[in-house]
């Protein structure tokens, strides 16, 4: 049986997280997704828009994932890797790490995973951030609409 690792904060779900996973999905038997805590995604993305436990139900019940898990808050990130002991580390084509110094790692701390860095999803609404200036442009062009209408 092989296990994958999958990562990522999952703040707004959006076809690249689908992507993300369905494709680390392909690459074994069991797909485990570790979703950031707040105070991870406080101290290395943004503030989240939404609530861990709201992002850790959602990514649950997606469909290839078989289990999600939240994060530790701790200042080592392999301390839950090491718990879950996986065959596979799925990185998402964004995220900030180089997978022969993340294997490099695992292997000091006694676990032979291989590191595969996931392909980009090549759609205009791929990323939260992206959703989320789409919807501050809809929301602008919305208010001078209003604002002409009312003249």
């Amino acid at each position: 049986m092989v296990r994958v690792l999958a990562t990522g904060v999952f703040d707004i779900i959006h076809l690249g997280h689908l992507h993300y996973l369905e494709e680390s999905r392909k690459l074994g038997d069991e797909l485990i997704v570790i979703v950031a805590t707040d105070n991870t995604v406080r101290k290395k993305k943004h503030e989240p828009i939404t609530p861990e436990a709201m992002r850790l139900e959602l990514v649950q019940g997606l469909k290839p994932v078989d289990r999600a898990v939240l994060g530790k808050d701790d200042a080592d990130i392999y301390e839950i890797v090491v718990e879950i002991e996986p065959d596979i580390i799925t990185i998402g084509f964004d995220q900030p790490f180089e997978p022969e110094k993340m294997e490099a790692a695992l292997k000091s701390r006694g676990i032979e995973a291989r590191v595969v860095r996931m392909p980009h999803l090549d759609h205009d609404l791929d990323g939260t951030r992206k959703i989320i200036r789409k919807v501050i442009e809809f929301h602008k062009a919305d208010k001078k609409l209003s604002v002409v209408e009312k003249r």
